[in-house]
C-alpha cells in the first residue's frame, strides 16, 4: 500500500510537470502545479493509509531548517559564478556541501556554458559531503542528532568526499566535458558589444 501511494504521488508530480510544460508553458512559472499535485495526492490517499501525524512535529523542525538554508542561500549577493569549466564543476560539488545547491544550480543555469550531466553529479553528490548540504542529510540529522557535528560527519564519512572526487574524474574520463551553449541573452549582449566596437 505504501509503495502504491508513493508511486501515485510520483505519477501525479510527473503528470503535472508534463501537462503544464507541454500544454500550458506560459503558466508554468506562475503557480506551483507540481507541489499542488503532490499535496492533492497525499490528501486523496489519507483515507487509504492514515499518515503518522505525530511525526509531523519532528519533521517540521528539519523542514524549517532546510527552508532557512534555501532562503539564506537565495539572499546571497552572488550574481555570477566563475567561468564554466570542468574545474569549476568539480569545485561546485564542494561549494554545494555548504551552500544550498538549489540557488547554486539556478545561477549555473542562468549563466550557461556548463556540462549539465557533470553539474548535476557535482551539486547532487557534492551536497552530501556535509549533512546540511542535502535534504536527506537534514532528515538523517533529525533522526540522529549526533550527526549534526560536521567534524564527526567528516571523520566517519571521509570516504564520501574521496568517492566524489574519484567518481568525478571517472565520469569526466569516460564521458568528457560537453558544455551547453551560453544563454542567448549573453550571446546577444556580446554581439551588440562586437558591433559597437566595429563601428
Amino acid at each position: 500500500m505504501r509503495v502504491g501511494i508513493v508511486l501515485a504521488i510520483l505519477l501525479a508530480a510527473i503528470g503535472a510537470n508534463v501537462v503544464v510544460n507541454v500544454s500550458f508553458p506560459a503558466y508554468a512559472d506562475s503557480f506551483p502545479f507540481i507541489g499542488v499535485a503532490v499535496w492533492a495526492m497525499i490528501l486523496l490517499s489519507t483515507p487509504i493509509r492514515q499518515p503518522d501525524w505525530p511525526l509531523l512535529t519532528e519533521a517540521s523542525r528539519g523542514a524549517a531548517f532546510l527552508l532557512s538554508l534555501v532562503i539564506a542561500a537565495s539572499m546571497m549577493p552572488v550574481q555570477h559564478l566563475p567561468a564554466a569549466s570542468w574545474h569549476t564543476g568539480l569545485g561546485m560539488g564542494f561549494v554545494s556541501a555548504v551552500f544550498d545547491n538549489i540557488p547554486l544550480t539556478k545561477l549555473a543555469l542562468d549563466q550557461g556554458g556548463y556540462d549539465w550531466g557533470v553539474l548535476a553529479y557535482a551539486v547532487g553528490f557534492g551536497g552530501s559531503m556535509i549533512w546540511f548540504g542535502s535534504s536527506s542529510g537534514v532528515a538523517l540529522a533529525n533522526l540522529f542528532p549526533q550527526a549534526r557535528s560536521v567534524g564527526a560527519w567528516i571523520r566517519h564519512g571521509w570516504h564520501v568526499p574521496v568517492a566524489y572526487v574519484v567518481g568525478f574524474f571517472v565520469m569526466l574520463g569516460l564521458l568528457g566535458w560537453h558544455p551547453q551553449p551560453a544563454q542567448r541573452a549573453d550571446l546577444h549582449k556580446a554581439q551588440i558589444e562586437i558591433s559597437t566596437v566595429r563601428r
